[in-house]
């Protein structure tokens, strides 16, 4: 009994220590946010002598942050959307059909999570901007076209665990191939939607090449304008950390409100 306790709360303050490690950055974000930018160079780990909240309002209005936020959340929720709801029927199609070609194809969407996005960058851009894609549409094109390999691997492994019977008695009662998908499939990956929007979220909400060579300063995203506070010559740290805590403000509300769906459907996933 006093082995098993010992090992408990060895495991225990393992992941106390995992924990702090876990949230130092975000310490560090916050505290320096509050600090002038020499403060910040003196004293790193320390608290602030005086808060400095002009940091927030300046780096608000240089991040433009309503805009930003605006052309963040477009970008990510229309391109997650297009993502889950294309991957999924692509999933759905190749799990039911049992050909040579769907074989293929699902080994030529798992090959291309192997390619590097920077052995195409040039080409790609050079492409798009002949067909004067170099917009918020070619970006969500874009990363529907890179989201899409890892989801419908996802898709198409999720869709083993679903009997084809479901398909043949709703096609019995009379329902189309993709009233099949939409009423019967559809509601039942609800695990693995939840757990493909999160990994693409968390991916293009924080994505800065690819915006950065796609969008102009008009249609910037939020880690595009964070980049504005470091200069050639200069790091306005201060304003950098200050930003930084303003932008992680809409995750914060986000996983507020979803957190209930997030985990449900992370633990059915798990038990499924």
């Amino acid at each position: 009994m006093k082995g098993k306790k010992s090992s408990l709360f060895s495991i225990e303050l393992l992941g106390l220590l995992l924990g702090l490690i876990w949230l130092a950055p975000f310490y560090l974000m916050i505290v320096n946010a509050f600090k002038s930018k020499k403060e910040i160079f003196m004293n790193v780990l320390g608290l602030p002598e005086a808060i400095a909240t002009s940091n927030f309002v300046e780096a608000f209005q240089e991040l433009e942050f309503m805009r930003s936020l605006f052309n963040s959340l477009l970008i990510t929720i229309l391109s997650v959307g297009i993502i889950i709801f294309f991957s999924a029927m692509a999933g759905y199609a190749l799990s039911r059909n049992k050909s040579k070609l769907s074989g293929v194809l699902l080994l030529i969407f798992v090959a291309a999570m192997l390619i590097p996005f920077q052995s195409v960058m040039i080409p790609l851009v050079s492409l798009f901007g002949q067909f004067d894609m170099l917009n918020k549409a070619g970006l969500i094109f874009m990363y529907l076209g890179f989201g899409c390999s890892l989801s419908i691997f996802l898709y198409h492994g999720a869709m083993t665990g679903i009997s084809k019977s479901l398909d043949e008695a709703a096609i019995v009662d009379g329902a189309n191939k993709f009233q099949v998908f939409w009423h019967i499939i559809f509601p039942l990956l609800k695990p693995i939607s939840v757990t493909v929007g999160i990994l693409n979220v968390i991916w293009i909400w924080n994505d800065f090449l690819l915006p950065s060579l796609i969008l102009d300063d008009a249609s910037a995203t939020i880690p595009l304008q964070m980049f504005y506070f470091f200069g050639q010559y200069t790091k306005q740290w201060h304003l950098a950390l200050a930003g930084l805590t303003i932008a992680i403000i809409p995750v914060i509300i986000f996983y507020f409100f979803a957190q209930k769906q997030i985990i449900e459907g992370v633990s059915e996933g798990a038990v499924k």
